[in-house]
């Protein structure tokens, strides 16, 4: 009779060694036949599997080299005193059939702790699993929402059938991006004025939207990133640069990476630069573009034809210039320029003093323009970036009297009343 599992309480472990080859049969019989009237009636082995207080005996046994070695396990729903009683008449057992065998008991195991736990390792997967998929799903049903309303607002702007965001045309600035996948992920946080240009092909759609609009170039930071973006600067009108954060695509990138890099931004004439970016600029009848005042003036200063085409008209306005009598400046403060230098090195921060030394703000690079714009009383300018043609220009004719960066650019042409210095100046 086998004992119900589902009230078996304990299970008895032994091992079993022989001086012979045995069977299982000659271990089970050694077993009844030798604890017989050993424990009394009441633990009389086959009164109890009659009653299924114990299940019945398995044998499991190895031969080898004349010797015979095994497990032998007995299920039982005594109580724990019984259990461990029956076990020890077990090491009892010096004989199995013919040959001298020795029973040792190895461990009495508590079946309901043993399920216990596996009830409990199983609750913790199943509980697992449901988490996980209710995570899934949560994020499914919201990721789906998200893409669906993404989906619903990219549209296909111009003849080019540019993929776009659906403020592309109320927007007074636009950020161009590579594909598709960018403008949705652009899309899935808000930014709604954004088109694309599908490589370094840049559609006529995108050149003209640059005419008339402030227009941020968004790119990859991997090599076909850099691609697109010269051609961009070539062929269109940029204002600004940014790009994903090196080998990350801008498909990929979270919100909190898009609003970094759109935050730090850089000017177009700073990025072209910083990195050495020397490209042709024409529009559509081979002309130079001009989108405004300043970039007008710098261009006008770069064109030799123009210079040639009104040398008198030049030299009568140094002429007037040099006749012009002016007040002397007072002498501005000294102050450690290389160490202020140093201490904003690799912040791409500005710092701005008036003309008795004070320091009026601290703001990041690509502000610096429209801040000496604005400003009337900035005298001396300290910054971590690339002197350009346009910053000395516009702190020309806003009388800023000194400027401190990292190095000078492609400058043609050197205010007489701004004194520059570089990082070499102080090394």
């Amino acid at each position: 009779m086998v004992i119900d599992p589902s009230t078996t309480k304990y299970m008895i472990k032994a091992h079993i060694k022989a001086d012979g080859i045995i069977e299982k049969s000659d271990v089970v019989g050694a077993i009844f036949g030798q604890t017989e009237g050993l424990l009394g009636d009441e633990l009389d082995l086959r009164e109890l599997q009659r009653s299924a207080r114990v299940g019945r005996i398995e044998v499991e046994l190895e031969s080898k080299n004349g010797k015979s070695e095994g497990t032998i396990t007995l299920p039982t729903s005594l109580d724990k005193v019984e259990t461990v009683i029956m076990a020890a008449a077990f090491e009892s057992i010096d004989r199995v059939g013919p040959c001298k065998a020795t029973i040792n008991v190895q461990e009495v195991e508590d079946v309901r702790v043993s399920r216990r736990k596996q009830v409990i390792d199983r609750a913790k997967t199943l509980l697992s699993d449901i988490m996980e998929k209710s995570k899934i799903d949560g994020e499914s049903i919201a990721d789906n929402v998200r893409q669906s309303i993404q989906v619903e607002e990219i549209t296909s702007f111009g003849q080019d059938r540019c993929p776009a965001g659906p403020n592309i045309m109320q927007s007074d600035a636009i950020i161009i991006v590579e594909g598709r996948r960018d403008v949705l992920n652009l899309l899935k946080y808000g930014i709604k004025n954004v088109i694309a240009v599908g490589g370094t092909n840049v559609p006529r759609t995108v050149v003209d939207l640059t005419r008339e609009k402030v227009t941020t170039v968004f790119v990859d930071g991997d090599r076909g990133g850099e691609l697109i973006l010269r051609e961009l600067l070539q062929v269109a009108d940029i204002d600004f640069v940014a790009r994903a954060p090196q080998t990350r695509e801008v498909e990929e990138i979270p919100q909190k990476l898009i609003v970094k890099a759109l935050k730090n931004k850089i000017p177009r004439e700073q990025y072209m630069d910083m990195y050495n970016i020397k490209v042709p600029e024409k529009d559509k009848d081979g002309g130079e573009k001009r989108k405004d005042e300043d970039r007008n003036d710098q261009r006008s200063r770069k064109e030799p034809q123009e210079k040639k085409q009104q040398p008198r008209e030049d030299k009568e306005e140094e002429k007037e210039e040099e006749q012009t009598p002016s007040a002397p400046l007072a002498p501005l403060p000294q102050k450690d320029y290389g160490a202020i230098l140093r201490e904003i090195s690799g912040s791409l921060k500005a710092v701005l003093y008036d003309e008795k030394g004070n320091e009026l703000t601290k703001i990041p690079v690509r502000e610096l323009t429209d801040e000496i714009k604005k400003n009337n009383t900035v005298s001396s300018v300290v910054f971590d970036g690339i002197i350009t043609q346009r910053l000395l220009d516009i702190a020309s004719n806003k009388n800023v009297r000194e400027i401190v960066g990292i190095k000078i650019g492609n400058v043609v042409k050197l205010p007489k009343s701004v004194k520059i210095l570089t990082k070499t100046d102080f090394e």
